[in-house]
């Protein structure tokens, strides 16, 4: 039968990349995790890692598996915590768990929760920062109270969705750079500009690649990323230009950047994400409001 330790080496595993960092991070001796593995694979019926001259190879089907086992993980976390108030007999702390784009934590997260500490003190916030994909998945099973996350407009079984920002497509330049005296970009402006590029195979990155390619214009791609924070940092020190959606670029104008608009335009919405069919908490709710102030105080400044 499949146990919490086996599931937290194969978790592990595939973000350490060794049997040797695996035992480390875990407490364990190295033929510990590798049995652990080959119970695993055992019960499963399935080869989760491929074996190259002492080497770990995953394979996709171990992906797969662990971004399942990291959402058990979670919950078994949660479940034990409860357990733990249940024997000591006290009510404990409140807990409201929210989800959050990447890009959010630096600046955007800190200032959401800063009056909402001041009036819940006896509140415990989890934050978890993730992809949209996996903010939805969180949200949909329940692993967090709600999430804020892009809307791809496609179908999410499962999961609320109020439309509470929007942006539109900016080119995030360094200040100074020549292309700051144009009034809006277009793809052939950009030829032969070093380019930083989030999301390779993301909807809104292949839009984008449509876009070059209609012009006819070769991508000269310097970066590739995927946190809208650090290309608005790369873009800041000089390393090229981004083309990002507007609300994420607002989120970081204290760095020595500008922005002009993308043509063509497009819109981008975002969204707050519940569990359907539940009823949000007091502090839930009053966190949720938060961070609609808090959209609307980032979103103010305007293109320039």
């Amino acid at each position: 039968m499949i146990n919490f330790r086996q599931l937290e080496v194969l978790k592990t595993l595939l973000a350490t990349g060794s049997t040797i960092a695996t035992a480390k991070s875990m407490g364990l001796s190295q033929s510990g995790v590798s049995r652990l593995l080959q119970q695993l694979e055992t019960d499963l019926d399935l080869r989760l890692f491929d074996r190259d001259k002492g080497r770990l190879i995953p394979t996709p089907e171990a992906g797969i598996l662990a971004r399942d086992a990291e959402t058990i993980l979670l919950g078994l976390n949660r479940f034990s915590g409860l357990a733990e108030d249940l024997r000591s007999g006290a009510k404990g702390p409140e807990l409201v768990r929210v989800g959050l784009p990447s890009s959010m934590w630096e600046n955007f997260a800190p200032a959401m929760m800063t009056d909402f500490v001041r009036d819940y003190p006896s509140v415990r916030i989890e934050t978890f920062f993730e992809t949209t994909s996996n903010i939805a998945r969180l949200v949909e099973q329940k692993v967090i109270d709600f999430g804020f996350l892009r809307n791809e407009h496609q179908a999410l079984p499962g999961i609320d969705m109020e439309i509470v920002a929007t942006g539109t497509s900016v080119c995030v330049l360094p200040e100074g750079h020549e292309l700051a005296s144009l009034k809006e970009i277009h793809a052939r402006d950009l030829r032969g500009v070093p380019l930083i590029l989030i999301g390779r195979q993301r909807p809104t990155r292949m839009l984008l690649d449509q876009t070059f390619s209609r012009e006819a214009v070769k991508q000269n791609v310097k970066i590739e990323t995927h946190t809208n924070s650090s290309a608005c940092s790369y873009v800041a020190h000089g390393l090229g230009v981004a083309i990002l959606s507007s609300f994420f670029a607002n989120l970081y104008q204290h760095l020595p950047i500008v922005q002009r608009p993308f043509v063509p335009v497009t819109t981008q919405e975002f969204a707050l994400a519940t569990p359907s069919g539940t009823s949000a908490s007091l502090a839930a709710k009053a966190l949720m409001e938060a961070l609609r102030r808090q959209i609307q105080i980032s979103q103010k400044r305007a293109i320039g």
